[in-house]
């Protein structure tokens, strides 16, 4: 029986989940055949929680990135640099944060670089660029992206990217990293013909709640060939698909997703289940789940 893997999530940050919770909803995990989770960092300090999250429980990964969001305020702390210049921090000395607080333009270290395989770190992300919201630093964000790109590459890492608004910038900007693995696209909600050009450039798709409640253009018609680049994720605590909106999001309403994608796409869900989490393994470059999670 294949089992599934939630590609993107936030369980790690104490700002929305309990320590009840993430064991709760660890074990909902498990038990309902989500038998993997990725962490997804959005700044320095949020991204060590993630790590010290991961290592504590089995089956459990997670991600190095700082959020476009976040970029602004590193240009003006002068901290878009060489993100490898300060002494190791662990989660335990930088203690969890609420997100945009001011606090954050920590670095990344050599020692946290150089745990790349001894630890669960799977990815570069989330990184990217978006300008949803007025009055977003252009400049600000490219420079970030551009660090995170060079910082993909060095460590020999994919990227789970966050890119709202600002496809066509996004591509000028990765067309000049060519040694990038392939990368996810996370909660892909553009147009059709913005999905066919990811596509067509080797991305792969993250697929999320969003999916399962709005009329989204790009998933209106799907070529069951799109299994090959699809990936499955929550987004949790974000993003709870139908039919359980109105409450938190967890890594085990994963399945709601692949049923949702089942049925648009008329196939079986042992074969989205079977696609999706080879996808997921090969991209982040995962071992076999382990048993005892």
């Amino acid at each position: 029986m294949p089992y599934l893997i939630d590609s993107h999530c936030h369980l790690h940050d104490p700002e929305f989940f309990s320590p009840a919770q993430q064991s709760e909803f660890l074990k909902a995990s498990t038990d309902s055949g989500v038998l993997q989770i990725i962490c997804i960092g959005t700044s320095h300090t949020d991204s060590l929680v993630a790590k010290t999250f991961a290592e504590a429980h089995e089956n459990v990964f997670w991600t190095y990135g700082i959020h476009p969001e976040e970029s602004e305020k590193h240009l003006a702390r002068g901290e878009i640099g060489s993100f490898r210049d300060r002494p190791e921090a662990t989660a335990e000395e930088e203690a969890p944060k609420p997100r945009n607080d001011g606090s954050e333009g920590r670095r990344v270290s050599e020692g946290t670089i150089d745990q790349k395989r001894a630890s669960s770190l799977v990815a570069v992300g989330e990184i990217g660029l978006d300008y949803h919201y007025p009055d977003f630093n252009k400049q600000a964000q490219w420079s970030l992206l551009e660090e995170m790109l060079s910082l993909a590459v060095e460590l020999d890492l994919p990227c789970s990217f966050h890119v709202r608004d600002a496809l066509p910038d996004f591509f000028s900007i990765v067309e000049n990293f060519p040694r990038l693995k392939p990368s996810v696209l996370h909660s892909f909600t553009d147009s059709k013909a913005n999905l066919e050009t990811a596509l067509n450039r080797g991305f792969f798709i993250g697929v999320n709640g969003i999916s399962t409640f709005a009329n989204l253009d790009c998933y209106k018609s799907l070529d069951p060939s799109f299994l090959d680049r699809a990936v499955l994720e929550t987004d949790a605590p974000f993003l709870t698909p139908a039919p359980k909106r109105g409450i938190i999001n967890q890594p085990a309403y994963v399945n709601h997703i692949a049923n949702w994608l089942s049925k648009k796409m008329g196939v079986q869900s042992d074969l989205v289940a079977e696609k999706t989490t080879n996808n997921v393994k090969s991209i982040f470059n995962l071992p076999n789940p382990r048993s005892g999670a």
